[in-house]
């Protein structure tokens, strides 16, 4: 059954759930048409005792006369008259002689009403059930046997099973045949949005799956596909835009180096301009493979595979260190390059992949902005957030949302060169260390863009890490 399909495994067990209600409603209905029918054969035992009591009791009266009368009914019921010590005193024709109580059901029958089944009596061909009690006959204390036969009740109870045996597969089946349809039913939905699927590509943007309005399962199934298949189509038109934007920015520096070689080896009459062509060439070169890298990088971070290689260390140090790597850049452009001191900060990072988030923003400050350029660390809610902050004009506020996102690049105010990646790449570094990259304008004037990082659990006496 596990290979079967679902709507047959659904009538399967429809037709066994079915089957057992009916066994059990069968029984039901048995059992108590058998307590019925016994309880009325007792009721008439006892109505016939009563009749053939009075009877006996008359002057000249004899249960032998009473046969094939009202009271007894010949080959249907009988009746014995019985004394103390069990003699028979008088019977119906049928029985003969024989006495039907044994001497325990004599002496129960002497202290009260008895019942007893027989499996065969003298002259009646089917099983019979009878009723002993006592009564007084001139004076004396006599038994009366009256019986009578349970053919009616098993001719009852036979007709019962016949129709049951009968009906029972009939309406059995016909269930499982309403619940194979229902199934079918249920399932056509379902079936429906299994075509659909099947026809969606990558070459049908916008296509969803068609959602039945039943507000159950397969209406809460079919909106989370809907909204996966958004979540998927949003996804591959990032990585379409992703590969579109990776395609323009690569495309540059090839031909710029590819212009370079051109006029090298076509134009360059003296050694000395081979040489300046041949160095522009190396530029865009490296320039191509830090663009390489870069795009790596990214590709890393969205599939979780960045790696880190993490330690404890002072956020001071950090930050001093990315200064110097931007001194002789900043002296050529006569900014400084200043930290701020914070010896009580530790943060728990990657220190290439932090210097390299932080130098991304120092180069922007550097080639975007004015002014003085100042790094500094604080403790916020426990993190460590690492501040670059310039004295220019600040970002365009329409820009803001999109500072970092890959390939943006602010259509005025911040003018220069770049591959629009970097601001990109301190977020996914950000995010990689499970902390968050943030950019704003400062109120004085200038950028304030910063890293929030998780803050080492040995920082100072005043954290709240």
């Amino acid at each position: 059954m596990s290979h079967a399909p679902i709507r047959v495994r659904v009538a399967g067990a429809f037709a066994i759930a079915m089957a057992v209600v009916f066994a059990a409603t069968g029984w039901f209905l048995y059992a108590r048409l058998d307590s019925h029918l016994r309880t009325a054969l007792d009721r008439n035992l006892r109505l016939r005792a009563e009749d053939l009591a009075a009877l006996v009791q008359q002057p000249g009266s004899s249960l032998a006369a009473a046969g094939g009368g009202r009271f007894v009914e010949e080959g249907e019921s009988y009746a014995q008259l019985l004394g103390p010590r069990g003699r028979v005193l008088d019977a119906t024709r049928a029985l003969g002689g024989r006495v039907l109580l044994s001497p325990a059901e004599l002496r129960s029958a002497l202290q009260g009403p008895t019942y007893a089944d027989r499996r065969s009596i003298p002259g009646f061909h089917h099983p019979s059930r009878l009723l002993a009690t006592t009564i007084t006959q001139r004076g004396r204390r006599v038994v009366l046997v009256v019986g009578a036969t349970t053919q009616d009740r098993a001719a009852t109870l036979a007709d019962l099973r016949t129709e049951l045996y009968v009906v029972g597969p009939i309406a059995l089946l016909l269930a499982t045949l309403a619940g194979y349809v229902l199934a079918g039913l249920s399932l056509r939905p379902v079936e429906s949005m299994r075509r659909r699927a099947a026809a969606i590509s990558a070459e049908t943007p916008g296509e969803r799956l068609p959602t039945p309005r039943t507000r159950d399962e397969i209406e809460r199934l079919g909106d989370t596909l809907n909204d996966m298949l958004a979540r998927l189509e949003q996804a591959l038109d990032r990585e379409r835009d992703f590969v579109a934007d990776a395609g323009h920015e690569l495309r540059t520096p090839l031909a710029f180096l590819r212009t370079e070689l051109e006029l090298a080896l076509r134009h360059a009459q003296t050694f000395e301009e081979l040489r300046a062509a041949v160095q522009r060439a190396s530029e865009e070169a490296e320039r191509l493979g830090m663009l390489a890298d870069d795009l790596l990088l990214i590709a890393r971070s969205d599939r979780g595979k960045l790696q880190l290689q993490l330690q404890t260390m002072p956020a001071e140090d950090v930050l001093t260190t990315v200064a110097t790597r931007f001194e002789w850049r900043a002296q050529e452009a006569g900014r400084p390059v200043r930290v701020s001191p914070a010896p009580e900060l530790r943060i728990h990072a990657d220190r290439i992949r932090i210097e390299q988030a932080l130098g991304n923003l120092v180069d922007n400050a550097l080639r975007h902005g004015s002014g003085e350029v100042r790094l500094r660390s604080s403790r916020l809610d426990g993190l460590v957030e690492l501040h670059v902050t310039d004295e220019g004009a600040g970002i365009p506020p329409a820009f803001l949302d999109q500072a970092f996102d890959r390939f943006s690049r602010a259509g005025s105010g911040r003018q220069g060169s770049g591959s629009g990646l970097g601001l990109s790449i301190v977020a996914a570094i950000a995010t990689a260390h499970g902390g968050s990259a943030h950019v704003a304008n400062r109120k004085e004037g200038g950028t304030d863009a910063w890293l929030a990082l998780p803050a080492s659990q040995r920082n100072g006496p005043g954290s709240r890490i």
